[in-house]
């Protein structure tokens, strides 16, 4: 290699550790709903990937189709600053001394363990425990943080009311092992800086299900963590497969283990059996119902009409990334306006493309997954494109700033940004321009400037105009979930702000869909209201 050359190398890595490391100091603690920098009191935003490690072979899945460090750097290349790292309990009581071969040895998984004997030759004669150590330590040299997350007792795909990993009692979550598992995880990984909170256990379910029991359980699994670890954060879920804390209303769980507390939620297209729900005409209706529903049952955690607020995580969100389900791209659509605008930290499930063995099958492949079945590409760039806001930190409560809006479009995950003249367009989310706005009739101003958002007409572009008082600069927020950003033509009828299409990023007003009678005469991009949702997402951090 030239001097040339080397130098290239040398300054190619420079960049990218400078950039991959986070710019905040470590251990995190909470502040009211928010979690932050323990020292400085910054806030923190989690953007995570679910990686597996707890299913029977008890190793991070796609280590037999790439290495290590390129698998890390592809979640820092999406801008993915965690990683929710799955584990079963048995990994670290039962099977801590059986090796990485051992494990796919007694599985005969002789063709990914080939894959790994070429890709990650070193990790075969290490334990489970020390390989579980390896995935942890590439992650903190790459500057990713690592939720420790306590999936299962026995190792294998979860989850079901009747495989034995419920709930506290059931036939393998015996409290004593899974209390040792805690305590024994809490000690190894301490003093681990990435390693930024344990879980105390994944959707607790099924038939023996009842609140004295996690009241009783979950305060002795925290306490656990916290003794053992007092650095990390401790993430608790409810009951009913993380859909349910309601009970917290009446009872809080008794302490917030000195500002390390964090209660944790799933939601999925089919959450609370009703998946039908998002295929359905009434789509502002069922977006505003599902999220009332979310925020009843768990979001409620964090509101700051709580006198003690607690942050939540959404462990688990994701769907076939495949895009053959309209019905899962409605979901998603509702999903990223409720999370840009309370701006959540979550965890998408999940980082990987295929397993090694799951359900008794080997190679299944992982159609939720953020990376293809080889592990070598991301699966859809599209649904990556619409993740990019909420991988935003767009509120923190220690910011000088004052707030202002970004006009996002959840549909295409994009934002409304000025063309540098007199028009809007639909560009990319990572540094949204900023807008100001009133409410109730008050015009949309680009910040900085004394320019106003107006309608020019039906089916027209919007352009930007120092007009700011006319009609047509006079923007509301409509429907229920007042996602459709509408003004009055001429003649009286409203006009939404509508992407005009998948394939370009034109902007234009046309008649609000959901005011639009005989749907059946109605095009297919008038049917669907997600076309004309644009979230105003308030922030203060530039």
């Amino acid at each position: 290699m030239t001097r040339k050359r080397t130098l290239e190398a040398i300054l190619l890595l420079s960049f990218f550790f400078l950039f991959s490391i986070p710019c905040f100091s470590l251990p995190l603690s909470t502040n009211g709903r928010w979690i932050v920098d323990a020292k400085t009191g910054q806030r923190v935003k989690l953007a995570c990937a679910n990686w597996p490690s707890h299913l029977e072979t008890m190793l991070a899945e796609g280590l037999q189709e790439q290495p290590l460090k390129r698998l890390v750097s592809q979640l820092v290349k999406h801008r993915f600053n965690c990683v929710r790292f799955t584990w079963a309990t048995f990994m670290f009581t039962r099977f801590a001394n059986l090796s990485v071969s051992e494990s796919f040895d007694s599985l005969n998984l002789t063709e990914a363990k080939a894959g790994i004997a070429e890709r990650n030759p070193s990790l075969l004669s290490k334990t489970l425990v020390q390989a579980f150590a390896t995935v942890i330590d590439e992650l903190g040299a790459q500057g990713v943080m690592a939720v420790l997350d306590c999936q299962v007792s026995k190792p294998t795909w979860c989850c079901g009311e009747t495989d034995g990993n419920a709930f506290f009692g059931d036939t393998y979550f015996d409290v004593r092992e899974w209390l040792q598992g805690l305590t024994i995880v809490a000690e190894h990984f301490r003093g681990k800086p990435q390693v930024i909170a344990i879980s105390t256990r994944n959707e607790l379910r099924g038939p023996l299900s009842n609140t004295d029991d996690w009241y009783k359980y979950i305060f002795e699994g925290a306490s656990a963590i916290h003794k053992a670890n007092p650095d990390v954060l401790i993430f608790t879920s409810g009951l009913s497969y993380a859909n349910d804390l309601t009970f917290l209303r009446e009872k809080p769980l008794g302490s917030n283990f000195d500002n390390k507390l964090v209660y944790e939620a799933h939601w999925y297209p089919w959450s609370w059996d009703d998946r039908k729900t998002w295929d359905v005409e009434l789509l502002n209706e069922a977006c505003y119902r599902k999220t009332q529903h979310f925020i009843n049952q768990t979001g409620f955690t964090n509101t700051l009409d709580l006198d003690n607020p607690v942050p939540l995580f959404v462990g688990e969100f994701g769907l076939d990334q495949r895009g053959l389900s309209r019905a899962d791209d409605h979901f998603l659509s509702c999903f990223l306006a409720y999370a840009s605008e309370i701006d959540l930290d979550w965890g998408l499930w999940g980082f990987q493309g295929s397993y090694y063995f799951r359900e008794n099958k080997t190679g299944m492949e992982e159609t939720f997954g953020v990376m293809n079945y080889l592990w070598n590409r991301v699966r859809s760039p599209q649904f990556q494109n619409r993740l990019q806001l909420i991988k935003n930190k767009l509120q923190d409560p220690t910011s000088k700033s004052s707030t202002s809006y970004i006009i996002f479009h959840p549909q295409s995950g994009s934002c409304v940004d000025p063309d540098g003249r007199h028009d809007i367009y639909a560009g990319n989310c990572k540094k949204p321009k900023r807008w100001l706005y009133a409410g109730n009739g008050a015009p949309i101003r680009l910040k900085g400037t004394s320019l106003c958002l107006e309608a020019v007409g039906d089916g027209a572009a919007p352009v930007l105009s120092k007009n700011c008082s006319s009609q047509q600069s006079s923007w509301k927020l409509l429907s229920q979930t007042k996602l459709h950003v509408a003004t009055l033509d001429e003649t009286g009828e409203y006009l939404c702000l509508q992407k005009e299409s998948p394939y370009t990023s034109k902007i234009v007003t046309s008649k609000c869909a959901f005011t639009l009678p005989n749907p059946q005469c109605l095009t297919d991009s008038q049917i669907d209201p997600t076309t004309q949702w644009f979230k105003l997402v308030s922030s203060n951090v530039l």
